[in-house]
């Protein structure tokens, strides 16, 4: 039996009071052959699977139609870009069938050495790495940045040591000063590149996955006030994040006053209206919006499939939403649980600073919109955390058919007093016959 991390976001409802003894409980609903087909071929959450594969066939289109005119100016090559992509993503595809597949629980063993070769990444690239607009943050021509690496890794790595401290989470020596260390770390060597989207969502999650492991409120409350006064620090301390604070205040005021970015994308939207002027007709791309087919790409889908597409994609990451919390739920164990809702709320978190920033509700942030954007080493660990997903989801719907026949849990994220509980089991009729 395991216990609880929390029901903080109330994450598993499955559990009922246990059945008194001596008392009848109804015998188990025998399964249809039709029923036993539909368990054997559905394992997965079909409707987080149908959503992703939308995503990523969506995104290959406007990587498409956003890369070919700037692959062409800086590559001499239209297509190298789009090619590119659909190679990382023919491999992150496979990759993310793989952890469907695989039993998460190999993720224990893995996450030391993962940690280990993140850290080993993040140092070389401030020995070799490639330096473009002023920052090092890829290495090899580009082709791999770390710090993308370094955001599914720390996930891993808290979800399975936060499982393993999770009696001591209250113990301030075995919860927020290990937990500080560890994102402090994390966070001290990407400033370095720097890359400050990845560090707010580093520092973003961590408090999250500490939060939902059942961390005592008052460590929560004081994470999040040095959360926010590293995060107003590091704004005002790097020149760019300075800027970009100063031109976010400007454009509330008036939006016609905002950074020059924040300018030609509100250009976009206007030019797409509702139902937008096509796909590969965008006139922005071609006349200076900056870096269209990474940071700019929620712009150029305004543009070209208006707001009903604008919409669609905000509909498609909030069923991610939906259905990966609800995985978390279903979970079968703590570990579980933290790996789905921290990989959600990552994935959800990167998509909507980036929509936010593009229409100035926020700083512009600068990092990929998941699954759409250019980008290699963000679609292939986005993809991984995917099939991570996708796995506990499979041992999440396991776990409930042997409840069904045995014994039934529930794994509640917090309960009101912050303290992890699981229900006591209840049996069925086959277990007391």
């Amino acid at each position: 039996m395991f216990r609880t991390i929390s029901e903080r976001f109330d994450l598993n409802s499955r559990g009922a009071d246990s059945t008194r003894k001596g008392s009848k409980t109804p015998a188990a609903r025998p399964k249809t052959a039709a029923t036993k087909k539909r368990t054997l071929h559905l394992k997965i959450d079909v409707l987080l699977l149908l959503s992703t594969i939308t995503l990523i066939v969506f995104g290959m289109i406007m990587v498409y139609s956003s890369s070919y005119d700037f692959s062409k100016v800086v590559f001499g090559d239209s297509y190298q870009i789009f090619t590119r992509q659909l190679v990382v993503m023919v491999i992150g595809i496979a990759a993310m069938g793989v952890l469907t597949f695989l039993d998460y629980h190999i993720l224990r063993r893995l996450a030391l050495p993962a940690m280990a070769v993140t850290i080993v990444s993040l140092l070389a690239v401030q020995v070799v790495g490639d330096e473009r607009h002023g920052a090092a943050r890829s290495l090899f021509s580009g082709s791999i940045q770390p710090s993308e690496l370094a955001k599914i890794v720390i996930i891993i790595y808290l979800a399975v040591w936060l499982y393993s401290k999770r009696d001591n989470l209250s113990k301030v020596t075995f919860g927020l000063i290990p937990l500080g260390i560890i994102l402090g770390f994390m966070v001290g060597l990407i400033l370095m590149q720097p890359d400050l989207s990845a560090v707010f969502t580093i520092i973003l999650i961590g408090g999250l996955l500490f939060f939902v492991a059942g961390g005592d409120l008052r460590q929560i409350g004081v994470v999040l006030l040095l959360s926010a006064l590293v995060s107003w620090t590091v704004l005002l301390l790097y020149p760019t994040g300075a800027e970009r604070m100063r031109e976010f205040f400007i454009g509330l005021k008036d939006p016609t006053q905002g950074s020059y970015h924040v300018q030609r994308a509100f250009e976009a939207f206007v030019r797409g209206g509702w139902l937008g002027v096509g796909i590969g007709k965008s006139e922005t791309k071609y006349t200076g919006l900056p870096v269209p087919h990474t940071d700019s790409v929620y712009a150029v889908i305004g543009e070209e499939t208006g707001m009903l597409g604008s919409i669609g994609i905000l509909i498609l990451f909030a069923i991610l939403l939906w259905r990966g919390l609800a995985i978390a739920r279903r979970a079968p164990d703590e570990m579980g649980a933290l790996l789905a809702a921290g990989i959600t709320l990552w994935i959800v978190f990167e998509a909507f600073i980036n929509m936010a920033g593009i229409v100035n509700v926020m700083p512009f942030p600068g990092n990929a919109l998941p699954f759409i954007s250019a980008g290699g080493s963000n679609l292939f660990v986005t993809l991984a955390g995917m099939g991570i997903l996708l796995n506990i989801s499979r041992f999440g719907v396991v776990n409930d058919e042997e409840n069904g026949k045995l014994y039934g849990t529930s794994v509640n994220l917090r309960r009101r007093d912050g303290r992890r509980s699981v229900s006591r089991t209840r049996r069925t009729a086959s277990t007391e016959k």
